[in-house]
């Protein structure tokens, strides 16, 4: 049988991260072995039923099953701005300021094909989510690392970026609440955001997708809140952590008008808008109350709690995170990451993602979804403390 040539664009693509885990994990799966798969960032919880109610109806509606219109309908474009003047008090125009998305990942790696050629300059953070790269690649551009140091709280340290990198680069990408690390950023930081994006014309692009997940009383900080910060930039909000909408695959894109309309342009080519019945319950759930998503932080934050004492009581001494459903754990000494990791999955049957798989700088840690019940959490702890590595 012939073998055709892939293109060059796809032999530029990374290795996708996340399906090599998932390959390790199926392998101990499929011989039997009990797996307690930390590794992932797949919410555990069902979808809210008054969510899961919209859609039941509206997949009645036979407006609904027509195609959509390709940018979305306007009572989804109109919910989103409502969301976001109620929960940050950012005014959002929804017929030039919004983009629908089949899922945030999907408009993560579209931005980069919207807004860079060949041989332009994307900043990254380091770590940071792996799937940010796939876009540059196919766009052919190139990048630079901002490191996310803990004595920094993972902020990016600007006075350490080179002249000449920003002042060639187009595109900078900001997670907060952080995957992997955790941390969260403040006004402060975002305000200095935007003063560097306008000096040096650099788009900024926010990924919110953990935007509902503070902890200890703190509300995670919209980029969008300060001031011009539409003017460069836009923040990607989607809705699977905040309702456990995952599968769904709905997210939105929000800010500056040029942005937008290039996102809006290259799913005209490549989509036929989502569902409408996704869209409606997606509308009614932005729109709604916020009771299930400030219960689902809850959850998140009493298995925080849980989980960093038992850790710290058989002698792996972390720091609780401040946002998110990860927790970044330091490796012991004498490990590298993807060796510690491995031995967790091999001796002990738990699973978690190395801290190199998210780049240079998240060598020296590994990243722990909190996404099982407690008893599965705490018999994760009692397998590793069973291995003697901290005693």
């Amino acid at each position: 049988m012939k073998i055709f040539d892939q293109s060059a664009a796809l032999k530029r693509l990374p290795e996708q991260f996340f399906a090599k885990l998932v390959q390790n994990v199926q392998v101990l799966t499929n011989q039997g072995h009990d797996i307690i798969n930390l590794g992932q960032g797949n919410p555990d919880l069902p979808t809210p039923p008054h969510i899961i109610k919209e859609l039941q109806e509206a997949s009645l509606n036979p407006t609904f099953h027509k195609y959509s219109p390709f940018r979305g309908f306007p009572f989804l474009k109109n919910a989103i701005a409502e969301f976001y003047q109620s929960e940050y008090g950012v005014h959002i125009n929804p017929e030039t300021e919004v983009a629908i998305m089949f899922g945030a990942k999907v408009g993560l790696v579209e931005v980069s094909q919207c807004l860079l050629n060949a041989g332009d300059l994307a900043l990254l953070p380091d770590p940071g989510y792996p799937d940010y790269m796939s876009g540059i690649a196919l766009a052919n551009a190139d990048t630079s690392f901002m490191p996310l140091l803990e004595e920094n709280d993972f902020l990016p340290d600007y006075s350490k970026l080179h002249e000449k990198d920003l002042q060639r680069a187009k595109l900078m990408f900001l997670n907060y609440p952080n995957n992997p690390t955790s941390a969260i950023a403040t006004k402060d930081f975002f305000d200095e955001t935007v003063a560097l994006a306008k000096k040096y014309n650099i788009c900024i692009v926010h990924d919110f997708a953990y935007g509902a997940l503070g902890f200890d009383g703190q509300k995670p900080q919209s980029f969008l809140q300060s001031e011009g910060a539409k003017d460069v930039g836009v923040e990607f909000y989607t809705l699977s952590k905040t309702y456990n909408m995952a599968g769904w695959r709905i997210a939105f894109a929000v800010g500056n008008p040029s942005v937008i309309e290039s996102l809006n342009l290259i799913q005209d080519h490549m989509h036929c808008s989502l569902f409408g019945g996704i869209q409606y319950a997606a509308a009614k759930a932005l729109t709604g109350s916020q009771e299930s998503a400030h219960k689902l932080a809850k959850i998140y934050e009493q298995r925080r709690d849980r989980f960093i004492q038992k850790l710290n009581n058989i002698g792996w001494k972390v720091n609780p995170s401040k946002g998110t459903f990860f927790v970044w754990l330091p490796v012991p000494s004498g490990y590298t990451s993807e060796a510690f990791s491995t031995l967790l999955l091999e001796k002990a049957h738990v699973a978690t993602a190395p801290g190199n798989g998210f780049g240079e700088c998240g060598e020296g840690y590994i990243r722990v979804g909190l996404l099982d019940d407690e008893s599965r959490l705490d018999e994760a702890v009692n397998r590793i403390q069973k291995l003697n590595i901290f005693t």
